[in-house]
């Protein structure tokens, strides 16, 4: 019989959603492992976002649920990234690209400026730690750009991250709970009609 291969699956589908959806990012920025990692084309850093004044030492990977003071921090993997000048822009997603936003896309802006909220230019970082803090002022959509280029060929690395500020990603919670109702009516409904034939 299927039933206990389906049980299987949705269980495991329950459990990812659980334990990755919130690390399940869009643009350059992976779950892996329970933790938030940036790919910058051949770079890596683990990547984590704080809001200490409102969420104490809550982590995030993207969206953010209050418009408040917020740290970025990239602790880099790959040791020549604290030998070359990285980045961090913030922008206006004014466009709702969201999941969809690309470099291609941050490039074609001709109110680039206007549209940036935050701009850290490029710096070294010999700590192998980039850390950067902003106080959102507006709730809205942003998306986040890290720039960084090859140690030694004529070659720009970006990872371009959209996110949220003052938003709940409800969907996380919803998807699962959504799905566990679905699977205890299931089961209610296959005992009702084992029960029915049994008599």
């Amino acid at each position: 019989m299927a039933t206990p291969v389906i049980v299987k699956e949705i269980t495991a589908l329950i459990l990812l959603l659980l334990l990755n959806g919130p690390v399940l990012a869009a643009g350059g920025v992976v779950g892996a492992a329970g933790s938030c990692m940036m790919e910058i084309g051949i770079y890596t850093a683990h990547f984590t976002i704080y809001q200490p004044e409102s969420r104490g030492e809550d982590v995030f990977c993207e969206d953010l649920p209050e418009v408040d003071n917020t740290l970025f921090v990239l602790d880099f993997l790959h040791g020549s990234l604290k030998d070359v000048p990285v980045d961090f822009r913030i922008v206006r997603d004014l466009d709702e690209l969201g999941i969809f936003a690309r470099w291609e896309h941050i490039a074609a802006m001709t109110d680039l400026e206007q549209r940036t909220v935050f701009y850290q230019p490029p710096a070294l970082h010999p700590d192998n730690k980039l850390q950067v803090e902003h106080r959102f002022l507006e709730k809205g959509a942003y998306i986040g750009v890290v720039t960084a280029p090859h140690p030694s060929k004529d070659i720009v690395y970006r990872a371009v991250f959209p996110f949220r500020v003052g938003a709940i990603n409800w969907w996380l919670w919803l998807t699962p709970l959504l799905l566990l109702t679905a699977l205890f009516f299931y089961f209610r409904r296959l005992g009702h009609f084992r029960g029915q034939t049994n008599d």
